[in-house]
């Protein structure tokens, strides 16, 4: 089984091993961060491997999970013909190797398939409304074409494949930089700034806790072979982002006000799931309240802000050792490099592979 060490693919990495599986976790540490899968690289069934995934690739697997590009708008913008490579290439890659393996694969695709939807709630039927030239169109249009690769894939050489269409979802071992709202709000929160709104704020999201989407994503892969997909993963509940803020400044009890800026192109106005096929051919559907993942993680946010003003401390203080003793080689602390993991089941269960 192959995984990356992103946000979602380290929560997956924990996951399968706790099952018993062994794992690969594929990255190329371009978005990926070591320590969001650090406790886990001593465990015996655990491999970590640097591979981009645009470049073919061969390892055993029976199983596949496809979590490649970055989610983020403020990474995958940076980059787009890169994000573009990572959707398309990257699942074609993946594709010809599941071919050769005989293996199962699961594409995580995205809501931002349906653009800035007409319908709402979203079902899997609505072919979406997209801009194709606009600067959100590297994440958006890779996907969609991944999930045309998938089941060209499926009709010409009969893979046994999952699509899973992911909405927003949030929790601990987010990019405290990546630029998604929850992780902004929480941050900007925490140190006292003012909470930047895109737009007027009335524009609504629907928030998933990390554990539910990875219970829905092992749900999938675990499923008979008709079921294909697209199915939606998220969580049904819709909020607009002026309430998120709102909450996230009393959990945080924060003195923080709000600010807003222009919303930028293209951002969908709407964005909630519906998940009934989900639900009927899965019997999977979210059970963490939007308090209770929030309170998880602000708590990972607070902890994290803490250790990184501790470091700061201790280079400053390394750094007035040197000025004042020339003679003395100040410590400098690395930041770790960002990582991609991958898993791989026992043999008695096979292989699984995971990138993202």
């Amino acid at each position: 089984m192959q995984l990356p060490c992103g946000f979602l693919g380290s929560h997956l990495c924990e996951r399968l091993l706790a099952e018993g599986h062994r794992v690969f976790c594929l990255d190329n540490f371009q978005t990926g961060r070591m320590e969001n899968i650090s406790h886990l690289v001593m465990h015996r069934n655990f491999r970590l491997l640097k591979h981009d995934i645009t470049e073919p690739l061969e390892v055993k697997a029976d199983e596949i999970y496809n979590l490649a590009c970055p989610a983020s708008p403020a990474y995958y913008q940076a980059n787009p013909i890169q994000t573009l490579k990572t959707s398309v290439y990257g699942a074609i890659n993946l594709l010809d190797l599941a071919v050769r393996r005989k293996a199962k694969i699961l594409q995580a695709s995205t809501s931002e398939v349906y653009g800035d939807p007409e319908q709402h709630p979203q079902s899997e039927t609505y072919w979406g409304n997209v801009n194709p030239d606009g600067v959100r169109a590297c994440y958006d249009e890779g996907k969609r074409c991944a999930e045309t690769a998938f089941f060209d894939y499926q009709r010409r050489y009969g893979v046994e494949i999952k699509v899973a269409r992911i909405f927003n979802t949030y929790g601990p071992r987010m990019d405290p930089d990546d630029g998604r709202v929850v992780s902004n709000f929480i941050v900007q929160a925490l140190q006292q700034q003012p909470l930047t709104v895109y737009g007027d704020g009335n524009q609504t999201r629907s928030f998933c806790f990390a554990r539910d989407t990875i219970e829905g994503l092992t749900a999938m892969m675990s499923s008979p072979h008709t079921v294909a997909g697209p199915l939606n993963l998220g969580d049904p509940h819709e909020v607009t982002v002026l309430h998120l803020a709102r909450r996230i400044l009393l959990l945080t009890h924060s003195e923080s006000g709000i600010k807003f800026d222009p919303l930028p192109q293209d951002d969908p106005v709407r964005r909630q799931p519906d998940i009934a096929r989900a639900r009927a051919l899965l019997g999977w559907q979210p059970t963490t309240s939007l308090n209770v993942g929030l309170k998880a993680t602000i708590a990972y946010f607070r902890k994290e802000l803490e250790e990184n003003r501790l470091a700061a401390r201790r280079r400053k203080s390394a750094f007035a050792d040197a000025t004042a003793y020339p003679g003395k080689q100040a410590i400098q602390v690395a930041q770790a490099p960002r990582t991609t993991a991958v898993r791989k089941s026992s043999p008695t269960q096979g292989q699984r592979f995971t990138y993202e």
